[in-house]
């Protein structure tokens, strides 16, 4: 195995755990999801074509776990770990009770996103993926990321607004 392979996989581990907490929704299981990425890629690392792009390659790989994750929990039901239910995040998150409410309703919100809209919020708002390196990385059409994520915001913006604010109008 070549070793710039490997090392620009670990480069991109950083980038694969954001991209991996935002479809699953906690850092536990995002680092489940990257690591069974990581392993699949090192077995298949002759697949990988040099001179393409290794990011868009280890995105489908995640987006692929995940989405075969989701469909085993539609058909097996959600597990749950009794351990994390009374864990808290010790302030590792937003240190302003405010951010941390306004962090979670956007959280929430996210995981409330149909699949195929969740995946392109999470390359190009998230990652901060051109439209296009989103497109490549999810083997649709610009334009068709163009319209999940327009309609992603529009699912959103009602969902994150405070309660106070869902009643007011752009104008006031």
């Amino acid at each position: 195995m070549d070793s710039s392979f490997q090392r620009d996989l670990v480069a991109l581990v950083p980038r694969l755990r954001r991209f991996a907490y935002t479809l699953c929704g906690s850092a536990d299981a995002g680092d489940d999801l990257v690591q069974a990425a990581c392993e699949r890629a090192l077995r298949n690392a002759a697949a990988f074509q040099p001179g393409t792009r290794m990011d868009s390659w280890m995105f489908r790989i995640i987006q692929n776990l995940w989405l075969d994750d989701r469909r085993k929990r539609k058909v097996r039901g959600a597990q749950i770990d009794p351990e994390t239910l009374a864990m808290s995040d010790d302030g590792l998150g937003a240190r302003q009770a405010e951010d941390r409410i306004t962090l979670e309703r956007v959280r929430a919100s996210v995981e409330k996103l149909p699949d195929e809209l969740r995946l392109v919020v999470a390359l190009v708002a998230i990652e901060g993926h051109s439209y296009r390196e989103a497109a490549e990385s999810l083997d649709i059409p610009i334009g068709t990321v163009m319209s999940r994520l327009s309609r992603a915001r529009a699912m959103l913006l009602p969902l994150v607004k405070a309660p106070d604010q869902r009643s007011r109008s752009w104008t006031q």
